[in-house]
Protein backbone atom coordinates (compact mmCIF):
# COMPACT_ATOMS: atom_id res chain seq x y z
CA UNK A 1 0.00 0.00 0.00
CA UNK A 2 2.15 3.04 -1.49
CA UNK A 3 2.25 5.62 1.49
CA UNK A 4 0.17 4.18 3.83
CA UNK A 5 3.92 3.99 5.88
CA UNK A 6 4.10 7.81 5.55
CA UNK A 7 0.43 8.57 7.39
CA UNK A 8 1.56 6.29 10.01
CA UNK A 9 5.01 7.78 10.59
CA UNK A 10 3.14 11.42 10.72
CA UNK A 11 0.35 9.80 12.76
CA UNK A 12 1.95 8.25 15.30
CA UNK A 13 5.06 10.85 15.57
CA UNK A 14 3.40 14.01 15.69
CA UNK A 15 0.61 13.01 18.02
CA UNK A 16 2.90 11.04 20.61
CA UNK A 17 6.33 13.17 20.26
CA UNK A 18 5.89 15.69 23.07
CA UNK A 19 6.69 16.16 26.62
CA UNK A 20 10.07 14.78 25.71
CA UNK A 21 8.25 11.13 25.39
CA UNK A 22 6.47 9.42 22.07
CA UNK A 23 7.22 7.11 19.63
CA UNK A 24 9.17 7.49 16.08
CA UNK A 25 8.21 5.12 13.44
CA UNK A 26 11.46 4.73 11.04
CA UNK A 27 9.87 4.26 7.48
CA UNK A 28 12.03 1.61 5.45
CA UNK A 29 11.54 -0.05 1.90
CA UNK A 30 11.74 -3.69 4.20
CA UNK A 31 12.95 -4.78 7.76
CA UNK A 32 16.19 -5.56 6.17
CA UNK A 33 16.60 -2.09 4.90
CA UNK A 34 18.44 -0.16 7.24
CA UNK A 35 16.55 -0.74 10.49
CA UNK A 36 19.67 -0.78 12.70
CA UNK A 37 19.87 -0.38 16.62
CA UNK A 38 16.80 -1.71 18.49
CA UNK A 39 14.00 -1.25 16.21
CA UNK A 40 11.25 -3.10 16.56
CA UNK A 41 10.24 -4.33 12.72
CA UNK A 42 6.50 -3.91 11.57
CA UNK A 43 5.28 -4.84 8.00
CA UNK A 44 1.80 -5.08 6.47
CA UNK A 45 2.78 -8.89 4.92
CA UNK A 46 5.78 -11.27 5.15
CA UNK A 47 7.91 -11.28 8.18
CA UNK A 48 8.93 -9.01 11.06
CA UNK A 49 8.32 -8.50 14.91
CA UNK A 50 4.97 -7.44 13.78
CA UNK A 51 2.71 -8.38 11.15
CA UNK A 52 -0.45 -5.76 10.39
CA UNK A 53 -2.80 -7.29 7.84
CA UNK A 54 -5.73 -5.79 6.66
CA UNK A 55 -7.02 -3.91 3.56
CA UNK A 56 -6.64 0.17 3.86
CA UNK A 57 -9.46 0.85 5.56
CA UNK A 58 -8.82 -1.21 8.45
CA UNK A 59 -5.65 -0.10 8.35
CA UNK A 60 -7.01 3.49 8.91
CA UNK A 61 -8.57 2.24 11.93
CA UNK A 62 -5.92 0.00 13.55
CA UNK A 63 -3.08 2.68 13.14
CA UNK A 64 -5.84 5.73 14.63
CA UNK A 65 -6.84 3.33 18.06
CA UNK A 66 -2.83 2.33 18.26
CA UNK A 67 -1.73 6.18 18.20
CA UNK A 68 -5.06 7.19 20.87
CA UNK A 69 -4.26 4.26 22.92
CA UNK A 70 0.13 5.07 22.89
CA UNK A 71 -1.16 8.16 23.87
CA UNK A 72 -3.44 7.61 27.08
CA UNK A 73 -0.29 4.86 28.28
CA UNK A 74 2.26 8.07 27.68
CA UNK A 75 -0.43 10.03 29.51
CA UNK A 76 0.10 12.69 26.74
CA UNK A 77 -2.47 14.51 24.63
CA UNK A 78 -2.02 13.25 21.14
CA UNK A 79 -4.28 16.20 19.34
CA UNK A 80 -1.88 18.88 19.66
CA UNK A 81 1.59 19.85 17.99
CA UNK A 82 2.94 22.37 20.35
CA UNK A 83 6.71 22.81 18.22
CA UNK A 84 5.01 22.45 14.83
CA UNK A 85 4.03 26.07 15.90
CA UNK A 86 7.59 26.46 17.11
CA UNK A 87 8.89 26.29 14.10
CA UNK A 88 6.53 28.33 12.29
CA UNK A 89 7.25 31.21 14.70
CA UNK A 90 11.09 30.91 13.87
CA UNK A 91 10.34 30.89 10.13
CA UNK A 92 8.25 33.95 10.25
CA UNK A 93 10.84 35.67 12.33
CA UNK A 94 13.38 35.04 9.51
CA UNK A 95 11.32 36.05 6.73
CA UNK A 96 10.32 39.16 8.43
CA UNK A 97 14.80 39.46 8.85
CA UNK A 98 15.61 39.18 5.48
CA UNK A 99 12.69 40.99 4.49
CA UNK A 100 11.82 39.10 1.14
CA UNK A 101 15.95 39.03 0.23
CA UNK A 102 17.64 35.34 0.82
CA UNK A 103 20.76 36.81 2.23
CA UNK A 104 24.35 34.73 1.31
CA UNK A 105 25.98 32.12 3.94
CA UNK A 106 29.29 30.61 3.98
CA UNK A 107 30.28 27.52 5.26
CA UNK A 108 32.81 26.45 7.53
CA UNK A 109 34.18 24.38 4.64
CA UNK A 110 33.58 23.78 1.44
CA UNK A 111 34.50 20.43 -0.43
CA UNK A 112 33.31 20.24 -4.24
CA UNK A 113 29.45 20.62 -4.52
CA UNK A 114 28.98 20.79 -1.30
CA UNK A 115 28.97 23.35 1.49
CA UNK A 116 29.60 22.33 5.33
CA UNK A 117 27.50 24.03 7.70
CA UNK A 118 29.13 22.40 11.31
CA UNK A 119 32.24 20.61 12.20
CA UNK A 120 34.90 19.04 9.71
CA UNK A 121 36.84 19.61 6.92
CA UNK A 122 34.79 17.46 4.33
CA UNK A 123 31.75 15.83 4.28
CA UNK A 124 32.91 12.21 5.57
CA UNK A 125 34.49 13.78 8.73
CA UNK A 126 31.72 15.89 9.20
CA UNK A 127 29.74 12.49 8.98
CA UNK A 128 31.89 10.59 11.14
CA UNK A 129 31.37 13.56 14.11
CA UNK A 130 27.37 13.71 13.92
CA UNK A 131 27.50 9.71 14.59
CA UNK A 132 29.95 10.18 16.74
CA UNK A 133 27.54 12.06 18.82
CA UNK A 134 24.78 9.51 18.81
CA UNK A 135 23.31 8.75 22.16
CA UNK A 136 23.61 5.15 22.91
CA UNK A 137 19.48 5.00 22.86
CA UNK A 138 19.80 7.43 19.95
CA UNK A 139 18.92 7.97 16.16
CA UNK A 140 19.87 10.34 13.43
CA UNK A 141 17.09 12.22 11.37
CA UNK A 142 18.01 13.46 7.98
CA UNK A 143 16.22 16.35 6.82
CA UNK A 144 16.15 16.98 2.90
CA UNK A 145 15.13 19.77 1.52
CA UNK A 146 15.11 19.22 -1.50
CA UNK A 147 13.02 17.96 -5.30
CA UNK A 148 11.61 14.55 -3.85
CA UNK A 149 11.09 13.61 -7.79
CA UNK A 150 14.91 14.82 -9.44
CA UNK A 151 16.82 14.12 -6.06
CA UNK A 152 15.17 10.96 -5.25
CA UNK A 153 18.74 9.46 -5.04
CA UNK A 154 19.42 11.40 -1.74
CA UNK A 155 17.02 8.79 -0.10
CA UNK A 156 19.52 6.19 -0.26
CA UNK A 157 21.66 8.21 2.79
CA UNK A 158 19.40 6.43 5.22
CA UNK A 159 20.39 2.77 4.82
CA UNK A 160 23.87 3.95 4.33
CA UNK A 161 24.14 5.78 7.70
CA UNK A 162 21.50 3.24 9.10
CA UNK A 163 24.41 0.72 8.08
CA UNK A 164 27.17 2.81 9.24
CA UNK A 165 26.56 3.96 12.33
CA UNK A 166 24.56 0.76 13.74
CA UNK A 167 21.63 3.13 14.53
CA UNK A 168 17.78 3.64 13.63
CA UNK A 169 17.37 6.34 10.84
CA UNK A 170 14.79 8.46 9.70
CA UNK A 171 14.31 10.67 6.35
CA UNK A 172 11.97 12.98 5.47
CA UNK A 173 11.80 15.46 3.14
CA UNK A 174 11.12 19.01 3.89
CA UNK A 175 9.16 20.80 4.83
CA UNK A 176 6.51 18.51 4.16
CA UNK A 177 8.13 16.68 7.41
CA UNK A 178 8.15 19.39 9.54
CA UNK A 179 4.19 18.42 9.95
CA UNK A 180 5.29 14.70 10.96
CA UNK A 181 8.28 13.85 12.91
CA UNK A 182 9.32 17.41 12.85
CA UNK A 183 7.28 17.87 16.14
CA UNK A 184 8.89 14.60 17.21
CA UNK A 185 12.07 15.75 16.62
CA UNK A 186 11.59 18.54 18.99
CA UNK A 187 9.24 17.95 21.45
CA UNK A 188 10.00 14.05 21.70
CA UNK A 189 12.87 11.62 23.25
CA UNK A 190 15.77 13.79 23.11
CA UNK A 191 18.01 11.72 22.18
CA UNK A 192 18.57 12.36 18.28
CA UNK A 193 21.36 14.14 15.98
CA UNK A 194 20.29 16.06 12.82
CA UNK A 195 21.33 16.15 9.45
CA UNK A 196 20.12 18.92 6.97
CA UNK A 197 20.65 19.10 3.03
CA UNK A 198 19.75 22.02 1.59
CA UNK A 199 20.92 23.03 -2.28
CA UNK A 200 20.60 25.95 -4.76
CA UNK A 201 17.96 27.19 -6.39
CA UNK A 202 18.29 27.89 -10.33
CA UNK A 203 14.62 29.47 -10.66
CA UNK A 204 13.02 30.71 -8.10
CA UNK A 205 8.82 31.33 -8.52
CA UNK A 206 6.83 34.21 -6.68
CA UNK A 207 3.82 33.70 -4.56
CA UNK A 208 1.04 36.22 -5.34
CA UNK A 209 0.83 39.00 -2.03
CA UNK A 210 4.51 38.18 -0.79
CA UNK A 211 7.66 39.92 -1.46
CA UNK A 212 9.55 36.74 -0.81
CA UNK A 213 9.72 33.90 -3.45
CA UNK A 214 9.37 29.96 -2.84
CA UNK A 215 13.33 30.01 -2.65
CA UNK A 216 13.52 32.07 0.44
CA UNK A 217 10.55 30.67 1.84
CA UNK A 218 11.96 27.03 2.14
CA UNK A 219 15.33 28.20 2.97
CA UNK A 220 13.27 29.99 6.02
CA UNK A 221 12.07 26.61 7.29
CA UNK A 222 14.91 25.23 6.63
CA UNK A 223 16.77 27.43 8.97
CA UNK A 224 14.22 27.87 11.13
CA UNK A 225 13.32 24.87 12.15
CA UNK A 226 17.48 24.35 12.55
CA UNK A 227 17.12 27.20 14.82
CA UNK A 228 14.68 25.80 16.94
CA UNK A 229 16.32 22.23 16.92
CA UNK A 230 20.17 24.17 17.79
CA UNK A 231 18.56 26.20 21.17
CA UNK A 232 18.31 22.78 22.59
CA UNK A 233 21.90 21.78 21.71
CA UNK A 234 21.05 19.05 19.81
CA UNK A 235 24.01 17.85 17.51
CA UNK A 236 23.47 19.27 14.04
CA UNK A 237 25.23 19.81 10.45
CA UNK A 238 23.81 21.34 7.13
CA UNK A 239 25.04 19.94 4.26
CA UNK A 240 24.21 22.32 0.76
CA UNK A 241 24.69 21.35 -2.25
CA UNK A 242 26.00 24.37 -4.82
CA UNK A 243 24.69 21.24 -7.40
CA UNK A 244 22.57 19.11 -6.90
CA UNK A 245 23.10 16.50 -8.51
CA UNK A 246 26.38 16.37 -8.02
CA UNK A 247 26.17 17.07 -4.49
CA UNK A 248 24.29 14.23 -3.70
CA UNK A 249 26.59 11.78 -5.88
CA UNK A 250 29.16 13.66 -3.28
CA UNK A 251 27.43 12.71 -0.01
CA UNK A 252 26.53 9.17 -0.81
CA UNK A 253 30.13 8.94 -2.06
CA UNK A 254 31.01 10.56 1.46
CA UNK A 255 28.81 8.39 3.44
CA UNK A 256 29.55 4.93 2.05
CA UNK A 257 33.99 6.05 3.20
CA UNK A 258 32.62 6.00 6.66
Amino acid sequence: MPGLSDWIEQLVAESTGKNQIGRLPVVAESSQHGLEGDAFTIAFAGSADLVVEGDLASQFIVWEWVTALVGAALAIDPFNQPNVTEAKEQTSALLNEWKGVLPTFTGNASVGAVEIFGTGSNPTEALSQLISEIPADGYIAVMAYLDRKDDVAIAELREILASKSGRPVTFGWGPRFLHSTGQFHKGGQQNGVFLQITGDVKKDISIPGQNFGFKTLVAAQALGDGKALASRKYPLLRFNCTNRAMGISELLKAAKAL
